[in-house]
């Protein structure tokens, strides 16, 4: 995944990333583009913080655009087509290990566990993980978090099962809807609409069985950090303030806020989505990443056999203004 990214890089394929900000594309100094993994609803306080005004109330607004992926994500930071990506570490990772005379760096955490549910094609209600030996499963990209805490998990309860590594990101649900593999990985509001829709049946949360791992967390090159460093601390300060509201409303409060960022899906099924996020204990409330946690990652992707070697966590790592934001906010 490492060389993908670097050739993906060199090859400019970042422009693919697809702009969905709500207020359209925006020019100007007083932006912050942020191009996340996937557009969903475990990524709630990131659009709270914009709806609630919270950007704003920085100095600043916020783009959004959909990589579509670890690798395109990284790609647009390195690129320049976007500001900060918002995706799993160990894209940042693995340009570190690679090397980079401007390499991004992690500064803020926002999920602390996987956030796909497992799906299956007949309802299981009483599924167990031992259920899925000699089963095929959707699990994501090869080198990806959410394949690897997948791989994680299985190994760790001893299941024998075939992860199919074949579809991109995006695609998965399609594939599985055209009758490939046995089980799928979905995030919400996918995985609730599928099941609403008769397709499928959700039967486990990977994360709940996973435990705790920096899931996403938000990036930066290092030179944008150094000349926008109040635009590193007012977003830290917006998202940390939004998962506070986060922790502090009930679901169906905050899905009226969420409802504008998915467009044609009901409100119920948002307020169900986020519920199922505060149920799994999905989101940080100190971005500030743990020691412990990024080791806990490079464990998980070294079980992989993705790892070429450990990073030293203050060479990925910065936590001065996430934790500075998180004392002054609780």
């Amino acid at each position: 995944m490492k060389k993908l990214l670097i050739s993906v890089v060199a090859a400019m394929c970042a422009a693919l990333a697809i702009p969905f900000s709500l207020a359209g594309c925006k020019d100007g100094g007083d932006v912050v583009r942020i191009n996340e993994v996937t557009h969903s609803v475990f990524y709630a306080p990131m659009y709270l913080a914009e709806a609630l005004g919270y950007y704003k109330d920085e100095g600043f607004e916020v783009e959004f655009t959909n990589g579509g992926g670890a690798d395109n994500t990284m790609a647009a930071v390195l690129s320049g087509s976007a500001d900060v990506g918002f995706c799993g570490p160990e894209a940042a990772l693995y340009i570190a290990i690679g090397g980079s005379s401007d390499s991004p760096k992690v500064f803020g955490q926002l999920t602390k566990r996987d956030g796909s549910f497992l799906l299956a094609r007949t309802p299981e209600p009483d599924f167990e993980w031992s259920d899925l030996d000699g089963k095929e499963i959707l699990a994501g990209r090869k080198g990806g978090v959410p394949a690897m805490t997948f791989e994680y998990v299985i190994e760790e309860l001893g299941v024998d099962a075939k992860l199919n590594y074949d579809v991109d990101f995006n695609y998965m649900t399609a594939a599985f809807e055209s009758g490939i593999a046995d089980y799928c990985t979905m995030f919400e509001p996918t995985a609730g609409d599928y099941q609403a829709e008769g397709k499928g049946y959700i039967v486990a949360s990977v994360g709940a069985q996973s435990g705790e791992i920096p899931y996403t967390c938000f990036s930066a090159k290092q030179s944008y950090i150094d000349q926008n460093p109040e635009k590193i601390e007012g977003l830290l300060r917006a998202v940390t303030k939004a998962i506070k509201f986060t922790m502090e409303n009930d679901a169906a409060a905050i899905a009226g806020y969420l409802a504008p960022y998915f467009d044609g899906t009901p409100e119920e099924s948002i307020a169900n989505s986020v519920q199922a996020y505060k149920d799994i204990d999905a989101w940080v409330e100190n971005m500030a990443m743990k020691e412990s946690a990024f080791t806990r990652l490079q464990d998980v992707i070294e079980n992989s056999g993705e790892l070429e070697r450990r990073v030293g966590f203050d060479e990925l790592i910065l936590t001065d203004m996430a934790q500075k934001v998180y004392e002054e906010i609780y």
